[in-house]
């Protein structure tokens, strides 16, 4: 048993909204030993983003589909730039509302890193929020821009982080 006033006396009284400890942040179980991380590969990440692909094309096809029935049906003439402009910004918060909404939900992941064992944290294994989310999500522009570099960093970066994990300060971590 820990010491009397330690913030883990009994397992059943720990508390995560407890005052930080000396290391400066509230802990849990992953913070205690960082051996605990096991960081989730390069492949496995590229297979999880192929299905998170995968599913945005299905959605972005289906919401295709109905915003082309709806403007048919309203008569309005399919070429006009404002139905294509509504149709891209319904498309880019779709986007952003997918990954940046899962990967800040309880769930800290996609569909496709649910799929593969995986959740993304921040570099003490905590769960973040929306604006980090969205700020990780803008921070793959740059991972992309210079012949993919940002990406195939990650298998060479100590803790497997790509670019855009690195600027973000999240990891991806194997939960299985």
């Amino acid at each position: 048993m820990a010491p009397v006033g330690s913030k883990r006396e009994f397992d059943n009284d720990f508390n995560p909204y407890a005052a930080p400890d000396a290391g400066g942040y509230a802990s849990n179980e992953m913070d205690a030993d960082p051996s605990m991380f096991v960081y989730a590969g390069f492949f496995r990440r590229f297979a999880a983003a192929f299905l998170d692909g995968i599913i945005m094309n299905v959605v972005g096809l289906g919401m295709g589909i109905a915003f082309g029935i709806m403007i048919v049906s309203t008569g309005m003439d399919p070429e006009n730039p404002v139905a294509n402009i509504v149709l891209s910004i319904l498309s880019m918060v779709a986007g952003i509302g997918y990954e940046a909404g899962m990967t800040s939900s309880s769930y800290q992941a996609t569909l496709g890193k649910m799929a593969l064992g995986m959740k993304v944290t921040d570099i003490h294994g905590q769960r973040f929020g929306f604006t980090r989310a969205v700020g990780r999500l803008f921070a793959k522009i740059p991972s992309a821009m210079i012949l993919m570099i940002g990406y195939l960093i990650q298998p060479f970066t100590e803790k497997k982080q790509a670019l855009h994990d690195i600027l973000a300060g999240t990891l991806v971590v194997r939960t299985r």
